[in-house]
């Protein structure tokens, strides 16, 4: 009877010993990583770009799975309703922070049900005119709405968007009154600001660079704290007078909550070396997008900062819930 302990305690070691090998072999198999986007936006392209250079490095298939759906719902459910073993992951950004509050019962908790591993980018907004405008500067603008209030048009994509929420932070920051016009996609609002039938356009740099690089539209300033590496040659908001405006969107790798730490070590290990890697930060340039990785627990705190910082701004600004 003296053995029988000895005995259990071996095989528990054992098998805690196969199971800390296996988490060191991961990946076995591919992975499939959920995008709650169609195919061809920044998010989709910012993830193909990790997971092609994750499959050659980790040696195992990754591969992307649009499920676009409002609020990431569609998304979400599939990765919670897979095994917690690292083979199944998703992108959460920050429009999954702004949907936090945006939604009267999110069926999921971006904070609960996963687990970051590591940011993938980060990427600001531009306020963008008609090359033909004679408004010349983001202080002309503001201006300009001073001296009429309400009148004024800015477009952005659909209500709560973060482009929509941009310009309802804007109005707050700015201290101005404006209406804000939602269009379906982003070709229709450039369409419409080429027409000129808004006076100013938030949306993505990678969306609007052949314009600009023409001259049929001009950027006035870029969302961020500071200027982005994509756009060095133009003002922020901030310069412009705009308080403390500061809208960066970020896109980040997120597994089901459960799934080992030796995991989540191993990817957020070789999304640094990636996301270091000189090509891939060109690539991700060319699109607006700033390719930098985090640790978890960096990623985590943005996530949750933000659920704040735009509920915040949904609430001042009356947005229906859905």
């Amino acid at each position: 009877m003296m053995f029988r302990p000895l005995c259990v305690f071996a095989t528990l070691l054992i098998v805690l010993s196969s199971q800390a090998a296996a988490e060191t072999t991961y990946p076995t198999k591919p992975v499939r990583i959920v995008v709650p986007f169609a195919p061809g936006g920044i998010a989709d392209i910012t993830t193909r770009v990790a997971a092609d250079k994750l499959s050659q490095k980790l040696g195992q298939r990754f591969y992307v799975e649009n499920q676009p759906g409002a609020g990431g719902i569609t998304a979400a459910r599939t990765v919670i309703s897979a095994p917690a073993d690292g083979y199944t992951l998703t992108l959460l950004t920050n429009g999954t922070a702004a949907s936090v509050s945006l939604f009267n019962k999110l069926p999921f908790d971006p904070v609960k049900d996963f687990v970051p591993i590591s940011s993938l980018g980060y990427f600001d907004f531009i306020f963008a005119t008609n090359g033909e405008s004679s408004v010349k500067s983001l202080a002309e603008f503001i201006a300009a709405a001073k001296a009429k209030p309400g009148t004024l048009n800015v477009g952005t994509i659909n209500v709560g968007s973060t482009q929509n929420l941009s310009a309802e932070l804007f109005k707050t920051e700015a201290g101005i009154d404006f209406q804000i016009v939602p269009y379906r996609s982003t070709p229709d609002l450039l369409v419409s600001l080429m027409q000129g039938n808004v006076a100013l356009a938030i949306d993505g740099y990678s969306s609007m660079k052949g314009n600009l690089a023409e001259g049929k539209m001009r950027a006035l300033a870029t969302t961020g704290a500071s200027r982005s590496q994509a756009t060095p040659d133009v003002p922020t908001a901030r310069e412009a007078g705009v308080g403390n405006y500061d809208v960066v969107s970020w896109n980040a790798l997120f597994a089901r909550s459960g799934t080992p730490e030796e995991i989540v070590k191993t990817l957020n290990g070789a999304l640094r070396e990636i996301l270091a890697e000189s090509d891939v930060r060109k690539q991700l340039l060319d699109l607006g997008i700033e390719a930098r990785a985090s640790t978890p627990e960096e990623i985590a705190g943005r996530l949750a900062s933000d659920i704040v910082k735009w509920r915040g701004v949904i609430e001042r600004a009356g947005v229906a819930k859905q």
